[in-house]
């Protein structure tokens, strides 16, 4: 398993640079639900420094790392670039972390645009402390299948769940859950995070759970399984949002 930022997505390039450039579909796949999401994507992806190629194949965004954009037979190649890292800026520590950002992000990119171009996504995120086991260890996905292929399992969390394992790195497992949405599936993304010396020294783990046009006691209950598996597994933490 590998950390290869570059995804091919079943849609045409013009659908692709669509879901990058109009804000309301950014926050279909960027990151999750938060007070200060939009502010976020605005200043990653619309700030004056976002430099727009004339044929809509690359954008380099705020902080300098770089989208690709490329058709091929099945659709799009999707690649992001990591700008060089001054190691001896504040920002330095966090590099590895921005990388495994950009991973989980280009997946929820495909997902967003091959299973739901156009739902509306909620989203349930938290993160937890390190420890011994990680949280794809605690969670029991250490042994899901490969890529593509379908799992059928009782999570730690004591909810059944089936789909298709989405991808595997080397950090990270994303998988489609069949009643995460209302039509379709939606998507859980666990990743293990790296340590960060006085920071994270310990490392971490964070959940992402992507749902889609569930109605409220259906997300309500989504949303108490976590939280539940969390407190009882990670009682320092804080709740999901």
């Amino acid at each position: 398993m590998t950390n290869n930022l570059s995804v091919v997505i079943n849609s045409d390039a013009q659908q692709v640079w669509t879901m990058l450039r109009e804000p309301a579909k950014v926050a279909q796949w960027h990151g999750w639900e938060t007070d200060d999401l939009a502010a976020e994507i605005n200043q990653i992806y619309f700030s004056p420094k976002v430099v727009e190629d004339a044929d809509h194949t690359s954008l380099v965004v705020n902080g300098g790392d770089i989208f690709t954009l490329k058709p091929v037979p099945a659709g799009t190649e999707v690649s992001v670039t990591r700008a060089a890292i001054d190691h001896n800026s504040e920002w330095a520590a966090w590099d590895e972390d921005i990388t495994q950002g950009w991973l989980t992000f280009l997946q929820q990119l495909r997902f967003a645009l091959e299973r739901h171009p156009h739902g509306k996504r909620r989203t349930c995120f938290f993160s937890v402390p390190g420890g011994e086991d990680s949280a794809i260890e605690k969670l029991g996905l250490s042994n899901v299948p490969a890529p593509g292929e379908p799992y059928d399992l009782t999570l730690a969390t004591g909810e059944e769940v089936s789909g298709k394992v989405w991808f595997r790195s080397n950090h990270q497992v994303g998988l489609t859950v069949h009643n995460y949405a209302e039509h379709g599936e939606g998507l859980v993304i666990v990743a293990d995070q790296p340590t960060i010396p006085e920071i994270r020294p310990e490392g971490g783990s964070l959940v992402i759970v992507s749902t889609y046009d569930l109605g409220a006691h259906r997300l309500e209950a989504v949303r108490g399984h976590w939280d539940k598996w969390r407190a009882e597994n990670y009682p320092t933490s804080d709740p999901p949002h």
